[in-house]
């Protein structure tokens, strides 16, 4: 069923915004922009000011083809911006699939461990229970390691989600990890396919999703593939389609925005918000 983009739902309750603050060499938007630890800072504050209420750091790229970063490097990466950001009281991200790096952030402050590949292995549960660390699980179609270009159908993409959080978020909790401890996030772009059709699914279907495992939803259509694809843009102007993909999702309920561009969507919601209470 597809829902209607609601503005009470836009109003309840605004997403809170998680500005993504990539220090890798070859991300696809803005690789080696903010690999040097005072780039990163730099940015990070420039997020905070317009409106980030996290701060999401990637050691390591995601896309189809990025490079293998080892978790000793991810560590190296993380070490100077984290302890910064934690010790201002910044609720710090750390968007690793690496066991050891995800260790390494739960002990030096991170609030959210953001994990594409979902926590995968039943062995760390325990300890991943211990870490005290929120965990946002993400679906993806390659389950393991980055994104990958594959085609995929809609249909068959939705089942298969509903099946992994489903048996994934079971458990995790049977695991000791508190059910308030866990946010979902159904992933997007080359995590569902080539093609933009899965990912308008997932959009389109948001809230169903969030009514039906009762848990906050993180949502990253930032920049996205599909978004190229459906507006036939360059990287460089996809910042409309951005904006309109995330203040979708907001008016489907999504707990969480994940964006390159706070300022842009702050604005948008502010605005929407603001016209929607005057009616």
């Amino acid at each position: 069923m597809v829902h209607e983009f609601t503005a009470s739902a836009l109003s309840a309750a605004k997403p809170r915004l998680v500005g993504i603050v990539n220090i890798t060499a070859d991300s696809f938007s803005d690789g080696g922009r903010f690999l040097a630890t005072e780039d990163a800072l730099a940015q990070a504050w420039r997020l905070i000011r317009a409106g980030a209420d996290v701060i999401d750091l990637g050691a390591a790229a995601s896309h189809p083809g990025a490079q293998r970063v080892s978790a000793e490097e991810e560590i190296r990466r993380l070490a100077d911006v984290m302890e910064e950001l934690v010790a201002a009281r910044v609720p710090v991200s750390v968007d690793s699939f690496m066991p050891q790096t995800q260790r390494f952030a739960a002990a030096h402050g991170a609030t959210y461990l953001n994990d594409i590949q979902g926590f995968p292995d039943p062995e760390r549960y325990a300890e991943l229970a211990d870490s005290g660390c929120a965990l946002i699980v993400v679906h993806s179609v390659q389950r393991r390691g980055p994104a990958t270009k594959v085609r995929t159908d809609a249909s068959t993409v939705q089942q298969g989600l509903e099946r992994f959080f489903r048996d994934r978020l079971g458990d995790l909790q049977a695991a000791g990890v508190d059910r308030d401890r866990l946010v979902i996030d159904p992933g997007l772009g080359y995590f569902l396919g080539s093609t933009p059709e899965p990912s308008v699914m997932v959009l389109a279907g948001l809230s169903e999703m969030k009514a039906r495992f009762g848990l906050p939803v993180l949502v990253s259509p930032s920049r996205k593939s599909f978004l190229r694809a459906l507006t036939g843009s360059d990287l460089v102007d996809i910042g409309p389609a951005t904006v309109a993909a995330e203040l979708y999702a907001a008016g489907q309920g999504a707990d969480f925005i994940r964006t390159h561009d706070v300022a842009a969507i702050s604005d948008a919601l502010t605005i929407f918000t603001a016209l929607t209470k005057s009616q």
